[in-house]
């Protein structure tokens, strides 16, 4: 079990992920769960410097709470980019240290970064001077080759002597060339024992896991040996399952939404979203899981794909998903009477 002293409000988590945890997701998301925290899509210091800062950092507070990750290797950009994130309310600044992409290496940040721990020390020394919301770093277990468990304990070992307190690590390597992202999420093996071994090594540490996990119940297991769970994709593709995450891991003891009820309040938040002039779709995409597993979900999906549909900005879009499905109260119960 972990050795911290209380139970960490990042005790489930869903992922920073690009093009996809935009504000729409986030406001999704957290209508089906109070509790989990929720994090950005990864910002870098140069699109707050020389761009649209409130294009990239304005969310309303019902999304709270909610990590900015921040992607670059300057201290001074990245304690200007802090300073801004705390500004705007956020409640954690995350330094991404695991992106493997060409393109983030490009700018000299994401996973190479740990191939300079000192650097990724200094970097956090910076936030931490510059803000008084924790800074966090998200990193993975090893870069291309380096499979050694000494590489990771070592990296967050100088970084934590810099004053970070809380390490996301995504147990697998990240492989900087002859990988597409989407590859480097699948193909390198996931090695949990290298997360739990760091939280042995450093109990003071706040260490959250992430990478691979499907189901609640594999959270639960995981919580035995760490502090914290990350959900990625899974939390997007089939949302529904943060429904379960307030009772079950911060001692909620309101019902959990149907899922009915999670769509009537996203179609309030697309009400309000087309009066903005938001482009529906940019708000609907988010949503196509949300039946996952109930009979005629891919009905729903390919109606609120539906190009031609969502230009309209007519929100009776839903009724005629909705037209596809089962009642999902009904399909449970038939599927209970079955097993």
């Amino acid at each position: 079990m972990s050795a911290s002293p209380a139970l960490s409000p990042r005790r489930v988590s869903v992922a920073p992920m690009m093009d996809w945890t935009d504000r729409h997701c986030r406001s999704f998301h957290r209508t089906i769960s109070r509790h989990a925290w929720l994090y950005t899509e990864m910002v870098t210091t140069g699109a707050l410097i020389h761009g649209d800062v409130a294009r990239h950092l304005a969310f309303t507070p019902d999304e709270a709470p909610v990590a900015l990750q921040l992607g670059g290797s300057e201290p001074a950009e990245l304690a200007h980019s802090a300073r801004l994130g705390e500004r705007w309310g956020y409640d954690e600044i995350n330094l991404n240290c695991g992106c493997p992409s060409e393109r983030v290496q490009r700018g000299a940040f994401g996973a190479c970064l740990m191939n300079e721990p000192q650097l990724v020390a200094d970097c956090v020394k910076a936030m931490r001077d510059a803000v008084s919301i924790p800074v966090t770093v998200k990193h993975r277990i090893g870069v291309d080759a380096i499979e050694d468990y000494a590489f990771v304990r070592d990296f967050v070992g100088t970084v934590a002597s810099a004053g970070c307190e809380v390490f996301v690590v995504h147990a697998r390597n990240a492989i900087l060339k002859g990988l597409s992202p989407k590859e480097n999420r699948e193909i390198p093996p996931l090695k949990y024992d290298y997360a739990y071994r760091l939280k042995r090594d450093f109990p003071q540490l706040e260490i959250v896991i992430n990478g691979g996990i499907t189901t609640l119940d594999e959270v639960e297991q995981h919580l035995r040996h760490v502090d914290g769970v990350m959900l990625g994709r899974e939390a997007y593709h089939n949302p529904y399952v943060l429904a379960g995450v307030d009772a079950r891991f911060y001692g909620a003891t309101e019902p959990a939404p149907t899922r009915e009820a999670v769509e009537a309040k996203l179609v309030e938040y697309c009400a309000a979203e087309l009066a903005r002039g938001t482009y529906l779709g940019a708000i609907v995409r988010h949503a196509l899981g949300l039946y996952r597993g109930v009979a005629g979900a891919r009905g729903w999906r390919r109606v609120l794909s539906d190009s031609k549909r969502l230009a309209r900005g007519d929100l009776s879009i839903f009724d005629e998903a909705r037209a596809h499905l089962t009642s999902p109260e009904e399909f449970f119960e038939k599927k209970a009477l079955q097993s």
